[in-house]
Order: structure tokens, then C-alpha cells, then sequence
């Protein structure tokens, strides 16, 4: 009896410790998502799935009188657009192949896809058949192959492969979140989430939710912190030698920068006054975003919710606007199963023969 009580005694010790150390391990909001910023940098492959949707977007002049109907139907075709892409990453050899799917609604409702493949020196974009715009089927399905240095000559601008470098870049995406997060309160825009209530895509395992998020209440402030603190740190860091190449930007460009963003005592009256008004032109019904960590703390997911009114002040005409974004990573570091493949042969045609199968459909 003595025995099987200690055997039990110690199995609820084990559980208890188990889930302590299980709840210990969430961190505060800006702290995760400062560790799954560095843990990005680890990431030599992984799948990726990706949606833009305009839930809505109309324009409402005040004066109806003066509603312009090619504008309303503008938007209407772009209400309930949506942009989705899928791909496979790998860093070395750095190979990217995605699929790019565009669907309009509306009158001029249209669905095309548009495969891609890149590497660290060229681009290859499959030929999509897009109602209303003809494109001879002699070049339907073939890939156009980019040279990026032959693009980057033909534009007058030096070939520069450090911005292709995916390392280079995720580290400079490291210290930009960074050095932006830290100037935030963790209090007035951070939050965790329960992951449960957290509504991740299914078959996701997410151990930790962070949200930022910006109101009515806090974006005086959200948008002070950006111009007057967090943009200079971010000009600072592109001003590191390893990463001023990357945007072919010289150090007098981003000296020039920072000075047009030094604020006077004169330009804080005025942002300040600006900003007070902001209230009678913008409200945020919603603005969120956020991040999903796995169990290796690594970011597998984004989600960006946006409800915004915009009225004019002078005219009082409205603009309403609302829109979700996603990332989704999976099969992180795993080897990677390309679907598309770098393209040879007979599908590939270059520039030249594109334009000249193009001219010739024309009969030019």
C-alpha cells in the first residue's frame, strides 16, 4: 500500500513539474516574438501558403450627387479579390518555386494562376492564358526566363546578388523587428492569445499566440513611436556597411534620410495637432496581427486582420476598407519537395523569343 501511494505521489509530482515547465516556457508577448524573429534565421527550408483577401472596399461620397460610378465599379471588382501563393524554399541552393493564383469577382470576375520559379540568378515565369488579354498558345505554358543581371544592366543599376541573399536578408528582417518591437509597450499592444481561441489553420500546432494590436485608443501613439523612434532605429541599421548594398543605397542617401526625419520642436506641435485630428478621419474597427510559434519557438504563421473607415475631413466622403493576410510555414528544415523544378528545354523561351512570338500573333 506504502509503495503504491509513493508510486502515485510521484507521478503527480512528475505531472505538475511536466505541465509547470510546459507553461514556463511561454514567454512574455515582445520576448517570443523577439525569439521567433531570431529563430527565422534558422530556417533553410520549408513550404509556404499565403492569402491577401479585400473583404471590402466602397467609396460613399457625401454628396451622392457626386458619386463616381466608375469608381464604385472599380471597387466593386476588387471587393472579395484575392491573392493566394504556395511554395517551397530552400537556402542552399537557393531555389524558390511558388504559384501565384489572382481571383477577381464581380462583372469582370477572372481566375488565373502563375507559376514561378527562382534562383539566385534567374527567374522563371510561366506564361498564364488571361481572359481579355490574348496571348498566342504558342507561348501559353512556356517559361519566360529573367536574367536578373541582365535586368539589373538593361535598368542602369549595378547587379547586386547580396539581395538575394535569403540569410543576409532574414537577418536584417531580425534586427528591424527588433529594434522596432522594443520602442512598443508590451501592455498597450501586445497580448497572448489562447491558442485555442486563436483560430490557427487546422493541423497547425502552435504553442504560443502573440497579438499586436493598434485601436482607436492607441494609434496616436503607435504612429508617434514610428516616426519619431522606431524608423531612425531602422535607418541606423541600414546603415551597416553588410546592409547598405542590399538597397544600393550610399551612406549620404541615409544621413539625408535621417535628417528629413528629424523632428523640431515646431514639427512635434504640428504631428501632435495632426494626430489629434486623426480621431475624425480614421476609425479602426479592427487592426491586429498575429503570430503563431511552434514548439521550437519558430514562426509558422501570420495573420493580419484590418476593419478600417476613412472619412475625408473636408468633404466628408467615406472610405470604407477591410482585408485578412496569412502566412503559413510547414515542413521547416525538412528536405524540400519541389513540384515545379527548375525548367529546361522546350519550355523555357528567353525575352527575345517572347516579344517576337508576341509581334508576330500581332503581325508586326
Amino acid at each position: 500500500m506504502t509503495k503504491r501511494m509513493g508510486a502515485l505521489l510521484l507521478t503527480l509530482l512528475l505531472t505538475v513539474s511536466m505541465a509547470l515547465t510546459a507553461c514556463s516556457s511561454k514567454q512574455e508577448p515582445k520576448e517570443a516574438l523577439k525569439t521567433a524573429a531570431a529563430n527565422a534565421s534558422k530556417l533553410t527550408s520549408y513550404e509556404m501558403s499565403s492569402n491577401f483577401t479585400i473583404n471590402e472596399l466602397s467609396y460613399k461620397a457625401a454628396d451622392e450627387s457626386q458619386q463616381d460610378p466608375t469608381m464604385s465599379q472599380f471597387m466593386s471588382m476588387l471587393k472579395d479579390a484575392q491573392l493566394n501563393v504556395t511554395g517551397v524554399y530552400q537556402s542552399e541552393p537557393m531555389q524558390t518555386e511558388m504559384t501565384v493564383g489572382i481571383e477577381l469577382k464581380g462583372d469582370m470576375g477572372m481566375t488565373f494562376t502563375i507559376p514561378m520559379v527562382m534562383t539566385a540568378e534567374k527567374l522563371y515565369v510561366k506564361v498564364p492564358s488571361i481572359p481579355f488579354f490574348p496571348i498566342p498558345e504558342t507561348v501559353v505554358g512556356k517559361f519566360l526566363e529573367l536574367d536578373l543581371k541582365e535586368l539589373a544592366e538593361q535598368e542602369g543599376t549595378e547587379w547586386n546578388p547580396n539581395a538575394m541573399d535569403a540569410a543576409k536578408t532574414q537577418k536584417l528582417s531580425n534586427e528591424v523587428m527588433d529594434a522596432v518591437l522594443s520602442e512598443y509597450d508590451q501592455d498597450k499592444f501586445f497580448k497572448n492569445l489562447d491558442v485555442k481561441d486563436a483560430q490557427l489553420p487546422e493541423g497547425l500546432d502552435a504553442k504560443q499566440v502573440v497579438q499586436f494590436s493598434v485601436n482607436n485608443d492607441n494609434v496616436k501613439e503607435a504612429v508617434t513611436v514610428l516616426v519619431t523612434k522606431a524608423l531612425p532605429k531602422v535607418l541606423d541599421i541600414i546603415s551597416k556597411e553588410e546592409y547598405r548594398d542590399m538597397f544600393q543605397m550610399s551612406q549620404e542617401d541615409i544621413n539625408k534620410a535621417k535628417e528629413d526625419l528629424k523632428i523640431t520642436e515646431a514639427d512635434q506641435a504640428e504631428m501632435a495637432k495632426d494626430l489629434d485630428q486623426l480621431k475624425d478621419t480614421l476609425t479602426i474597427n479592427q487592426f491586429h496581427i498575429d503570430f503563431a510559434l511552434d514548439k521550437k519557438d519558430f514562426p509558422v504563421y501570420q495573420k493580419l486582420v484590418a476593419d478600417l473607415l476613412i472619412k475625408q475631413p473636408d468633404t466628408k466622403d467615406e472610405v470604407k476598407l477591410a482585408f485578412t493576410g496569412s502566412n503559413t510555414y510547414t515542413k521547416i528544415n525538412e528536405k524540400p519537395a519541389f513540384k515545379i523544378n527548375i525548367p529546361t528545354g522546350e519550355d523555357v523561351i528567353t525575352m527575345d523569343q517572347f516579344e517576337e512570338l508576341m509581334n508576330a500573333s500581332y503581325g508586326y
